[in-house]
C-alpha cells in the first residue's frame, strides 16, 4: 500500500486534454502528459482495500496495487517490471482501454477511482524514455515453429510470449503494415502509430518474423501453411461488420465505419487514396451506432471538417452516473462522454433507421428514421415499437455504419476445417485448441468483438497453451486462466 491516508488527503486528478479548438485541427494525441510528481501523488490514492477488486476488473490480472506502491516510492523501473509481468504492451491499453479496472476500484463505490490507466501509461512512457524497455531474445531455441495469423494485439502478444519461450515465430498479416486494428482501426489522435511501430521493432529484434501482404487462403495456401509450422494460432479478429439491411443501403456514401477509419489512417501514413467517398469534409454526416467505433468516427469527422455530425442510437439514453442494472464492481452501463463528443456534433436516442434516399447519380442525400419506444414483453424480452407520427428526415451525404461486428470472415476457418459457435466465432476448448489438431485461436475471432485488453490477455493465455502443446510439459509462460463462460458455448 502506497500511503494509508492517501485516498483521503490527495484529490483525484486526470491528465489535461489539449484545448478543443487546437486539437481538432490535427491528429495529435488528446492529452498532455501528467508531471511525474502528480502521477506519484495519484498512486498514493490506492488504498488498503483488503480485496483488490481492480484485479477482477482487469482481464490481464494486472497487479495494480503493487505498481501503484512502487510508483509512490519512486521505484519506477520495478513498477515497469511488475507491469510487464502481466501486460506485454501497457501503452496499448493505456491509450485505448476503457479501464474496467477503475470501475471496479473500491474508491469508485462513492467517489473517484484511482486513475489506474493514467499511472499505467506514465510507467511505460518512463520506461521508453529511460531506455529500460529493450528486446529480450530467447536464451535457447526449441526448434519448434509457430505460425500466427493476424498481427493485432492478440497476435502480437502471443508472438512475443512464444518467441521468448524459444520457438520460431512467423506472423502473417494480410495488410501492408503490421498491427491490425492498432494500425488501421484506431485513430492517430487516440494512439499515435509510433507506439505500435516501436513494439514491432522490438519483436523483430527478438526474432519474430513478419510476413506482410499474406492473405491466408487467398495468396497463401492455408493447408500448406499448416504443414509449414508445428502449430498455427489464429488471431484474425472479428472483422465481419454487421449490416444495415434497409432500402438505399447500396447508395454511394453509405459506408462501413472501419474502411472510413482505415482510409484516414492511411492518409496519416502518406498513402495516396482513390475516390472521395471516404471523407467527411464539407458533408452532413450521420453515424449510426453508439460504441467506441462510433466515437472514433465522430472525432475523425471533426478533424476532416464535416459540415455537421449526428450520431444515432437505437437504444434509450443510458443514465448519466449510476445504473442499478450494473452495480459495482460491474462495468457500469452509463452515458459516456468521450473527448470526441466534447468536440461537437449531436446525439439522438431511440431512433430506428428506415431508408436512405439518393440523387440521380446514386449518391445518398437523406436518411429517413422513426422514433421508437423500448418495452419488455411478458417473457422479459426487450422489444421496440415505432411511435406513430414521429418520422424524421435528416440531410446526409455520408452515413457511417458503426453497429459492431459479427465474427471472423468465414473463408479461412472453413479452409482449415474449423468449427464455429452459434455466434460465428471460432470454436475452441479451454486450452484455446480448435477442432483441427495443432490449430489454436485467440482474441476476437474466438470470443467475439471485444477490447484490446481482452485481446492481449487471450494472446498471452493462448501462447501458454501452444507452448505446452509444442513441448509436452507445463509452460513457464505467464498467463491468466480465462473462463470461457458463454463465449464459446
Amino acid at each position: 500500500m502506497a500511503d494509508p491516508r492517501g485516498f483521503l488527503n490527495v484529490e483525484p486528478q486526470k491528465p489535461t486534454p489539449r484545448p478543443i479548438h487546437l486539437r481538432v485541427r490535427d491528429y495529435g494525441e488528446l492529452y498532455q502528459p501528467m508531471p511525474a510528481e502528480s502521477t506519484r501523488a495519484q498512486a498514493t490514492r490506492c488504498m488498503d482495500c483488503g480485496i483488490p477488486f481492480c484485479h477482477t476488473g482487469c482481464p490481464l490480472g494486472n497487479r495494480i496495487p503493487d505498481w501503484n506502491d512502487l510508483v509512490h516510492r519512486n521505484r519506477w523501473e520495478e513498477a515497469l517490471k511488475a507491469l510487464h509481468d502481466t501486460n506485454n504492451f501497457p501503452e496499448f491499453t493505456g491509450k485505448t482501454c476503457p479501464a474496467p479496472c477503475e470501475a471496479s476500484c473500491v474508491l469508485a463505490l462513492n467517489g473517484a477511482a484511482v486513475t489506474i490507466k493514467t499511472i499505467e501509461q506514465a510507467i511505460v512512457d518512463r520506461g521508453w524514455e529511460k531506455g529500460w524497455i529493450i528486446p529480450e531474445p530467447p536464451k535457447h531455441e526449441t526448434g519448434k515453429s509457430v505460425g500466427i495469423i493476424g498481427s493485432g494485439p492478440a497476435g502480437l502478444a502471443a508472438a512475443q510470449q512464444l518467441r521468448r519461450a524459444g520457438h520460431k515465430v512467423t506472423v502473417y498479416e494480410r495488410d501492408d503494415r503490421p498491427g491490425g486494428l492498432l494500425t488501421y482501426g484506431i485513430p492517430d489522435f487516440k494512439m499515435a502509430k509510433l507506439y505500435v511501430e516501436r513494439r514491432i521493432e522490438q519483436l523483430q529484434v527478438e526474432g519474430v518474423v513478419f510476413s506482410l501482404n499474406a492473405d491466408i487462403g487467398c495468396n497463401v495456401d492455408a493447408q500448406e501453411l499448416r504443414n509449414r509450422h508445428d502449430a498455427i494460432l489464429l488471431c484474425v479478429g472479428a472483422t465481419k461488420p454487421r449490416e444495415l439491411d434497409i432500402p438505399g443501403r447500396q447508395l454511394k456514401g453509405v459506408e462501413q465505419a472501419m474502411p472510413f477509419l482505415t482510409a484516414q489512417n492511411r492518409r496519416g501514413f502518406g498513402d495516396k487514396l482513390d475516390g472521395e467517398s471516404l471523407t467527411a469534409a464539407g458533408k452532413n454526416v450521420i453515424i449510426i451506432g453508439g460504441g467506441d467505433t462510433a466515437a472514433d468516427c465522430l472525432g475523425t469527422c471533426h478533424r476532416q471538417g464535416a459540415k455537421s455530425v449526428l450520431q444515432l442510437d437505437y437504444n434509450p439514453c443510458p443514465p448519466e452516473n449510476t445504473n442499478p442494472d450494473t452495480p459495482w464492481p460491474l462495468w457500469p452501463k452509463i452515458l459516456r462522454i468521450t473527448p470526441a463528443h466534447e468536440e461537437g456534433g449531436k446525439r439522438d436516442w431511440q431512433i430506428k433507421t428506415k431508408n436512405f434516399a439518393g440523387d440521380a447519380q446514386g449518391r445518398v442525400t437523406e436518411l429517413h428514421v422513426v422514433r421508437v419506444n423500448q418495452y419488455f414483453d411478458k417473457s422479459g424480452e426487450r422489444q421496440f415499437e415505432e411511435l406513430e407520427g414521429s418520422e424524421l428526415v435528416f440531410p446526409c451525404e455520408l452515413a457511417l455504419l458503426a453497429i459492431g461486428f459479427s465474427g471472423p470472415e468465414a473463408s479461412l476457418p472453413a479452409k482449415l476445417g474449423l468449427g464455429l459457435t452459434e455466434s460465428k466465432a471460432i470454436r475452441s476448448d479451454d486450452k484455446y485448441a480448435t477442432s483441427t489438431p495443432g490449430v489454436f485461436a485467440a482474441g476476437d475471432c474466438r470470443r467475439g468483438q471485444s477490447l484490446v485488453v481482452w485481446a492481449i490477455a487471450e494472446g498471452r493465455e493462448a501462447a501458454r497453451h501452444v507452448d505446452e502443446y509444442l513441448t509436452g510439459h507445463t509452460s513457464r509462460l505467464r498467463g491468466r486462466d480465462i473462463p470461457l463462460g458463454h463465449i464459446n458455448s
